[in-house]
């Protein structure tokens, strides 16, 4: 069974890096495809994970995210990057606002007591590519912080039973430094679930 390949999709929400979340799954050897995020949830396919895909400003406070709800509603682990880890703080029962500072480019980062999951194996300070005008203000309960940064509180938060993830930073651009090995530790994680 370990032989079989994980099967994690990514919802596109009108990110403009969602084929790079595809394609560094598909370099980690995921059996990945980007779907729409309208497709009805008995028309997925049998997936060990899902990532959630940024968007346009202000859809992740919206909670115009097409089925994201009832995909959260899945017993699968699931990363949300930044529209969608916004998305995915309102449905638990947190809040998103318009950030007092727009990020735009490189930050650097600090980990909260070790990062949980996500940044396993990664320093606790690093460089990541940001690209949001908005973030999340309010934690939902059952949730904590992971990571956060001068100008924004909530840059990774990680839910208390391990399977739901939130990045405001885009893992997936060249110049987050650990990119590779934060996609890693979620495969990892749907692989643990897997078995």
């Amino acid at each position: 069974m370990s032989d079989v390949p994980l099967v994690i999709d990514v919802v596109d929400n009108g990110g403009q890096w969602t084929h790079r979340e595809w394609r560094m799954l598909r370099y980690l050897g995921v059996d990945t495809q980007i779907i729409e995020n309208t497709i009805a949830v008995d028309d997925l396919r049998k997936l060990d994970g899902i990532i959630l895909s940024g968007g346009a400003a202000r859809v992740g406070l919206t909670g115009e995210l097409g089925n994201c709800g009832a995909y959260l509603e899945l017993d699968i682990p699931i990363l949300g990057i930044c529209a969608g880890h916004q998305f995915m703080a309102g449905f638990y029962g947190g809040s998103a606002a318009e950030a007092k500072i727009p990020e735009f480019g490189a930050a650097t980062i600090t980990l909260i007591d070790g990062g949980g999951k996500m940044f396993a194996g990664t320093p606790d300070t690093q460089t990541v590519w940001e690209s949001h005008n908005d973030e999340v203000d309010v934690v939902p309960n059952g949730f904590f912080i992971t990571a956060s940064s001068d100008s924004c509180k909530v840059q990774g938060m990680e839910n208390e039973n391990g399977n739901r993830f939130g990045l405001q930073f885009h893992p997936e651009v060249n110049d987050s430094e650990y990119g590779k090995e934060i996609f890693q530790n979620f495969i990892d994680v749907c692989r643990i679930a897997r078995n």
